[in-house]
């Protein structure tokens, strides 16, 4: 049976540190210093860009293990960019994918093209629901 992933976030009430637990993960979640928090650890949105670079990552690594290619190191970078236009604020994700061996430009097209299989790529670009709840 899978195992849903889960993570439960605990906030300080007197500024924005948290912990996050997940499985046997424990890890900190703050904001900047300028923002309120103390800056102890990455904020919600940098975990976010980061469980996206890692899910490409992975994602692209067990294809290319399936296809027998050597890519070396795979690296990620993930950033957000954020402006305003006539219709509203627009944001855009920013992947920028490079691997440490030589490849041919056609299995690097390959690769661009199966890193949109990434599972958490697909929660930001089709509708997913968010069901919430709330109780004291």
């Amino acid at each position: 049976m899978k195992v849903k992933p889960l993570s439960k976030v605990v906030l300080n009430p007197e500024n924005f540190k948290a912990n996050v637990s997940s499985r046997t993960f424990d890890y900190p979640l703050d904001t900047a210093i300028e923002k309120g928090g103390s800056n102890t650890g990455p904020t919600p949105v940098e975990y976010f860009l980061a469980a996206i670079g890692g899910c490409v990552a992975i994602t692209l690594k067990t294809f290319a293990d399936k296809q027998n290619w050597d890519l070396g190191n795979i690296s990620v970078e993930v950033s957000e960019e954020t402006k305003l236009t006539p219709k509203g604020i627009q944001k855009r994700i920013i992947e920028n994918i490079s691997v440490e061996k030589k490849v041919s430009e056609a299995q690097l097209t390959q690769l661009k093209e199966h890193a949109k299989s990434c599972p958490v790529s697909q929660m930001v670009n089709t509708p997913t629901d968010i069901i919430r709840t709330i109780k004291n």
